[in-house]
């Protein structure tokens, strides 16, 4: 990991086509700014995570189906 100061209204560029500025620093808080092209996707760690989660959680087994489709046709007899 690198780890960089800066102050507010300063940033760092990486690879020539992404920029991140300090906007403001409070008691406990910084604001940055993300200036990227629009196929750089930029999540927050936290939805990221929640996002492979949910992810994981659509992901249904060829098998669970075949038991619901059986279920169901049970349930028509």
């Amino acid at each position: 990991m690198l780890v960089i100061t800066r102050k507010s209204d300063e940033s760092i560029t990486i690879a020539d086509n992404i920029e991140i500025t300090v906007l403001d620093i409070s008691k406990d808080k910084v604001k940055i700014g993300i200036n990227a092209p629009k196929e750089v996707k930029i999540y927050r760690s936290e939805l990221k995570t929640l996002r492979q989660t949910n992810e994981q959680s659509a992901q249904v087994s060829e098998a669970a189906i075949k038991q619901l489709l059986e279920r169901h046709k049970q349930e028509e007899k």
